[in-house]
């Protein structure tokens, strides 16, 4: 508070005080919730969505995916970077998840590397599909922050009572998600990540 305000009496005018106090610990708590702190929060469990069974996807229909709308790009593409970007144009195998609606269609935008067009996709969710390395990751780096205020019990030393503070915590929530089809039978196969 910038401008202090007055009560008529005394014991409200603490109240003030020790108010304003906690805002602005409050404050200075969010100030503190740098995007390395962020990356650093626990992400919140949930079990996939889709489950299918090896004989279902070996079953399913082959879907290719392909950029709905293609924006060109004036940038000139660096070569060092071509061994990068041919790995990451491979096509793989995953079903894409949305975690927040579920069963829309997942509509995003991709441009990994500069010189490189920007592509709109259309990806349907909960079906085996074929897409680029890249669109897989970008799917898999859809996350969000999500911030909780908690009550913590705050005690002074030369206080009779107990203070009540607020923490700002936070979680980190998977908001799309691609996971990885094998399509090989093999008992020693794991869970091949992109």
């Amino acid at each position: 508070m910038t401008d202090k305000t007055k009560a008529k009496s005394p014991e409200m005018n603490k109240e003030l005080e020790r108010a304003d106090e906690q805002f602005k610990a409050f404050d200075q708590n969010l100030k503190d919730l740098t995007q390395d702190r962020m990356n650093a929060a626990p992400k919140q469990d949930v079990e996939p969505q889709t489950k299918l069974s090896s004989t279902q996807i070996e079953k399913s229909k082959e879907i290719y995916l392909k950029p709905k709308r293609t924006i060109s790009s004036r940038e000139k593409f660096n070569e060092k970077f071509r061994e990068d970007y041919n790995f990451s144009k491979e096509y793989v195998h995953f079903i894409a998840e949305h975690k927040e609606i579920i069963g829309e269609t997942i509509t995003l935008w991709t441009k990994p590397f500069p010189g490189m067009p920007a592509e709109e996709w259309d990806v349907p969710p909960g079906k085996p599909v074929w897409g680029p390395r890249y669109l897989a990751e970008r799917l898999k780096s859809c996350t969000y922050h999500k911030l909780i205020m908690q009550q913590h019990v705050m005690t002074e030393a030369n206080s009779v009572g107990q203070m009540y503070g607020s923490m700002a915590v936070d979680t980190t929530v998977q908001r799309l998600d691609a996971i990885p089809v094998s399509s090989r039978k093999s008992v020693f196969m794991g869970a091949s990540s992109f």
